[in-house]
């Protein structure tokens, strides 16, 4: 055990170091501001050049008055090695002091790098992430919970339901959007005729190709196209601005005047996205059965619009439309559920809202694939 004083008279900032075994001890006195410790890292420096130890142990208890600069002094003299990185621990009576040398011993001893198998790391972040996903599904049934129990209320006075704020959304959500659904519905109704052609043209079986368009644009095509577009426009679009409103404190000032989030922001919304999905999807329906019906017509020799119609009519089931149908309200609703949730959880900062905006997207998104997944497990066991 070595120990080595360095006392300053002309100074009111001091040190001692106390070498034990491998571990340093440095102890500070005094008042270690930036007004009085001008020389104190080159005689800290100096009295440990001639010290060997692998670990710090910093005593704050006599320290009356420290501030950043000071810390970083005593940080940084300790760091004087430049490839070492010391565990180090640290005493000290004062919450202020210590939060001040941590930090500052942090940036510049660094913190003991933590040696984990890759393995037991793998295992960590897929904990978290299944902890993620199971606090995000819990928080959107909870929301929805919320949702339900307001929209009944309101539903009970139809007088409070803000008809004019739905009307205005389904402009938006429906109306507008209705242009970019349609023209992607033809070309994926073009795409699967395309792609039947080649297939079942060299079987001879040309003409079942109406009956592939028509299952697939009628039953999944059609609604997954409507709700994969309301995702990446509609449901951006509410988490945005909601997002926006929180951030601006709007939503606050809503409450304090006896507005309820739910029966203003989120009712509307819901009701106009459950409303103009049908709309969306019966339209994305007749557009792609037209984009099958040209590429048939123009590629295929014998089938005329007259007989794909017939033939449609003739072999494809009213339950086909009807399965479509059924999806596309329900999507509508966990869309705007989806993205008023987000919406409502942005905090102060724009990051916020961009994550969350981003979140919301691919939530949705995430949503529609597996809720159509179990429709069809559903439909499967009832022979629909």
């Amino acid at each position: 055990m070595s120990e080595l004083t360095n006392t300053d008279s002309s100074a009111s900032a001091d040190f001692s170091l106390l070498v034990d075994g491998l571990t340093l001890k440095v102890t500070a006195i005094g008042d270690w501001s930036l007004a009085t410790i001008a020389t104190n890292h080159d005689r800290l420096v100096a009295a440990l050049d001639s010290l060997e130890y692998e670990n710090v142990d910093y005593d704050f208890d006599g320290v009356t008055n420290l501030d950043t600069a000071g810390a970083y002094i005593l940080a940084k003299a300790i760091r004087s090695t430049p490839d070492v990185c010391f565990p180090y621990e640290l005493r000290t009576q004062s919450r202020g002091h210590q939060v001040l040398m941590r930090e500052a011993a942090d940036a510049t001893i660094g913190r003991p790098a933590i040696r984990n198998r890759q393995w037991f790391d793998i295992l960590v972040r897929m904990g978290k992430a299944t902890e993620h996903f199971f606090a995000e599904v819990f928080d959107t049934l909870a929301f929805l919970g919320r949702f339900v129990t307001a929209l009944f209320r309101q539903l009970l006075t139809p007088h409070t339901i803000r008809w004019k704020s739905v009307v205005a959304h389904i402009e938006d959500v429906g109306l507008n959007a209705a242009p970019i659904i349609m023209t992607l519905s033809f070309f994926v109704g073009a795409v699967i005729a395309y792609m039947g052609a080649n297939l079942l043209a060299s079987l001879g079986f040309q003409v079942y190709m109406v009956d592939l368009i028509g299952f697939a644009v009628l039953r999944e095509f059609a609604v997954i196209i409507t709700a994969i577009l309301l995702a990446g426009r509609s449901d951006s679009a509410f988490t945005a601005q909601i997002g926006s409103m929180k951030m601006r404190q709007e939503i606050d000032a809503m409450e304090i005047i006896g507005l309820d989030r739910f029966e203003a922001l989120v009712v509307p919304r819901a009701l106009a996205c459950m409303l103009s999905a049908p709309i969306l999807t019966f339209l994305a329906m007749i557009s792609g059965m037209a984009g099958g019906l040209i590429v048939a017509w123009t590629i295929l020799e014998g089938i005329s619009p007259t007989l794909f119609l017939a033939r449609l009519q003739a072999v494809v089931e009213p339950s086909h439309f009807w399965v479509g149908m059924v999806k596309a309200p329900v999507f509508g609703l966990v869309i705007a559920i989806i993205g008023c949730r987000q919406g409502l959880a942005v905090t102060g900062s724009v990051e916020s809202l961009g994550s969350r905006t981003t979140k919301s997207v691919v939530q949705a998104i995430f949503a529609i694939i597996f809720l159509d997944a179990m429709f069809a497990i559903m439909f499967y066991q009832m022979g629909v």
